[in-house]
C-alpha cells in the first residue's frame, strides 16, 4: 500500500508535534501493511517563506528517514507538499521550487473550503500547461464541490486526480463529505485514497478500516486502484488508471 498523503514531518505544520510522534506514525502505517509513505507538509503558495524554509524541511525529512532505519521501520518516506494553490502556483512549480509528489511532475494541491470554482479550474489548466499534473486534495471536503459536484467530473476528464480522504468515507468530517466521497468513488472520478494523517492518535496513518469498508462497498479491484495501484503510478509519475467516469444528472 502507498499513502500519498500524510503530515509525517515533526513540527513544521499542524501533523506530528515530535520526532517520537512521527516515528508512531510510521510504525502503524508499516504495521497496516503501507510500504511507501509521502512526507507533505502544508504549504500555501500564496505566502512568502523564509530562504532557510526548504534546507528546514530537507533536514527534517533526512532525519525522519535515518530515525525510521534506526528503529527498522521497513517503510520508504518521498517527499512531497500540499500545496493551497495560489495564482503564483504555476510559476513556483515551473522554476522547481516546491515539493512535487517522489519528485514527478505529480503535486497534491488543496483549496480552501469556499474557494470559486473557476478559480481553482483556472490555476490547474495553468499548471498544466506548465508540465505539471494536479491530484487534488480531498475535494469531498470543498463546499462547491458539495453543491456542483459536477466540477470534480469535468476536473476528472482534463487529467486531474482526486485524492480521496480516509476520514471522509469513515465519516469523520461529517456526513456531507462522506457522501460526496462515496459518490466520487462510484462515478469513477476517484484516483487514489489517503490517510492525510496528523497524528499518532487523531487522524492516523492507519488505513485498515479504509481498505475494508472499500472492499465492502466497491470490491477488491477498486480497493488495489485507489491504495496501491494508482498511488504507485503517481510516485512513478506514470499516466493514472481507473474506472470509466459518468457524469452527475
Amino acid at each position: 500500500m502507498t499513502d500519498i498523503h500524510s503530515h509525517i514531518l515533526p513540527c513544521v505544520d499542524d501533523g506530528s508535534g515530535s520526532m517520537e510522534e512521527s516515528l508512531l506514525m510510521l510504525k502503524a502505517a508499516a504495521e497496516c501493511g503501507a510500504d511507501v509513505i509521502a512526507a507533505t507538509p502544508h504549504f500555501d503558495s500564496g505566502k512568502e517563506y523564509p530562504g532557510a524554509y526548504f534546507e528546514t524541511l530537507a533536514d527534517k525529512l533526512s532525519s525522519l528517514r535515518q530515525e525510521t532505519a534506526f528503529r527498522h521501520i521497513r517503510l520508504a518516506i518521498v517527499r512531497g507538499m500540499e500545496i493551497m494553490a495560489s495564482e503564483r502556483l504555476p510559476e513556483l512549480l515551473a522554476e522547481g521550487l516546491l515539493w512535487t509528489l517522489g519528485g514527478t511532475d505529480y503535486f497534491l494541491v488543496e483549496f480552501a473550503s469556499d474557494d470559486d470554482p473557476d478559480r481553482c479550474s483556472r490555476i490547474l489548466r495553468r499548471c498544466k500547461q506548465r508540465g505539471f499534473l494536479p491530484i487534488i486534495a480531498h475535494p469531498e471536503r470543498y463546499r462547491f464541490v458539495r453543491r456542483a459536484p459536477q466540477i470534480a467530473y469535468e476536473w476528472c476528464r482534463s487529467g486531474y486526480g482526486l485524492q480521496i480522504n480516509k476520514g471522509s468515507l469513515l465519516g469523520r468530517f461529517g456526513e456531507g463529505a462522506r457522501d460526496v466521497a462515496l459518490r466520487l468513488i462510484s462515478h469513477g472520478l476517484a484516483a487514489c485514497v489517503a490517510s492525510d494523517a496528523h497524528g499518532a492518535y487523531r487522524r492516523t496513518t492507519d488505513m485498515r478500516e479504509v481498505r475494508t469498508l472499500l472492499n465492502e462497498e466497491f470490491g477488491e479491484d477498486h480497493a488495489d486502484l485507489l491504495l496501491e495501484r494508482n498511488p504507485d503510478r503517481i510516485l512513478a509519475g506514470k499516466e493514472l488508471r481507473g474506472f470509466e467516469p459518468y457524469p452527475f444528472i
